[in-house]
């Protein structure tokens, strides 16, 4: 017989008593009556059913049409909004503690950054530089069904070198420890730094395409996007800020399949704290930052350091040219996913990555495409098949809310719980 039906708050109840000894999701639990937001380009589907067994999706479709499993705990979710985990495409876990860009890469701070993350409904991060051990050994551990922490994926260290040998050995190094993409930047900070030269950058591509690993770009110039797509780099990790996009580009996008992460809360990041941000009074930001950092970062001293930094004034005034290109690489058909660079201090993981959908929103991205662009797809930019859609035989990873996001993006902060691989996220 199918077991007895529970509401939401009765099933959280038990879970969280039962917490210091149930260790996976071990069993199948079926989700009934929410509408579900699957991650694929398929319309909402009302009074759907989810079922997760041992951690992965058994089965999802309409209540008429779903037979639950004999041995199912049933939850009813009726009247809430089910939607995939959020993948960050851009994102960093490494050694910030506050606004301490180097507190230590450790492996309990690193936990602590992916719990934080989850709670957010962020269910999967992309690292792109500056990992190391214990991030490795943390993506190592996630393939089993007792994961309540987001998912992380590492790229190593920030492939730099004075010789083209110099490059190749670094990309081996990070090849050899196991990671998922070689990161690169050709650019120059504004004209403060020097860029990686061509022939070096086409060396690592090549290099890192011999150990069939894929290359992500930190860019900031149309000049420089058009040369890493001849050089055949595979994604875009950053916007194009200093010029509009032009047909040739678009093309070489279309033509290729390149995946574009336009990072627009990374630009917020550079100007915002010029003055007190208005997210500095919503309750789904101040739920997880410490009353200190806000002090710090609303300091009169604080504040007109950044009003007076050069390149902050040259990302801000360029922001809006980074908005437009997103309405026209989306609109042109290219894949655009969610990211955000997160992780470094005062870009703030889990909270940054809904503001990031809703200003791709406001460039002009329906908000059910920014839905996909931060689950399905950027799951497949980032080459992970497993995770960013609810279909059968992926990870259950996805959050419960209580208001439709497909009607209005900012709806994404209702999320109620956090599930991964089957578990609930714990609230702290």
């Amino acid at each position: 017989m199918i077991k007895t039906k529970m509401s939401v708050s009765v099933l959280l109840a038990l879970l969280a008593f039962f917490s210091s000894t149930i260790a996976a999701n071990e069993g199948t639990i079926a989700f009934i009556g929410a509408t579900i937001i699957d991650g694929t380009d398929a319309p909402p589907l009302e009074n759907g059913v989810l079922v997760i067994t041992d951690g992965r999706i058994q089965t999802v479709g309409p209540r008429s049409d779903v037979t639950l499993p004999q041995d199912a705990e049933v939850v009813d979710v009726s009247e809430k909004y089910i939607m995939p985990g959020l993948i960050n495409a851009h994102g960093h876990v490494g050694a910030t503690i506050g606004l301490n860009g180097n507190g230590g890469y450790t492996r309990n701070n690193l936990l602590r950054q992916l719990s934080l993350y989850a709670r957010y409904g962020v269910t999967a991060v992309n690292s792109l530089g500056g990992d190391f051990g214990p991030g490795f050994r943390l993506r190592n551990e996630q393939l089993n069904n007792d994961l309540s922490r987001a998912r992380i994926y590492v790229a190593g260290s920030v492939v730099v070198g004075d010789s083209e040998q110099a490059i190749r050995n670094e990309v081996n190094r990070n090849a050899d420890a196991g990671a998922n993409f070689i990161k690169v930047r050709i650019d120059d900070n504004l004209g403060s730094t020097q860029k990686m030269s061509r022939p070096f950058f086409e060396a690592l591509v090549d290099q890192a395409h011999k150990r069939r690993l894929p290359v992500a770009v930190h860019l900031y110039y149309l000049d420089d996007a058009k040369f890493m797509l001849r050089a055949n780099a595979d994604i875009i990790a950053h916007s194009v800020r200093d010029l509009p996009v032009d047909s040739e580009f678009i093309d070489m996008m279309t033509t290729s399949d390149t995946c574009y992460i336009p990072t627009l809360t990374r630009e917020v990041s550079t100007y915002v704290y010029e003055s007190v941000p208005d997210f500095f009074e919503d309750p789904y930001f101040l739920k997880e930052v410490e009353p200190a950092i806000l002090d710090e970062l609303s300091s009169p001293e604080r504040m007109s350091q950044v009003a007076g930094s050069r390149s902050a004034q040259i990302y801000k005034a360029q922001l809006p040219t980074a908005m437009d290109n997103v309405r026209s690489l989306h609109g042109a058909g290219v894949r655009v996913a969610m990211g955000t660079d997160t992780g470094p201090p005062a870009r703030f993981q889990g909270y940054f990555e809904h503001m990031e959908m809703h200003m791709m929103v406001d460039a002009g991205m329906s908000a059910h495409d920014a839905i996909r662009a931060s689950t399905g797809v950027a799951a497949d930019c980032i080459g992970m098949g497993d995770i960013g859609t609810l279909e059968p035989g992926k990870w259950g990873d996805f959050s419960i809310l209580t208001e439709n996001p497909t009607v209005d993006i900012r709806n994404s902060q209702t999320i109620e719980r956090v599930f991964i691989a089957g578990n609930l996220v714990p609230d702290e």
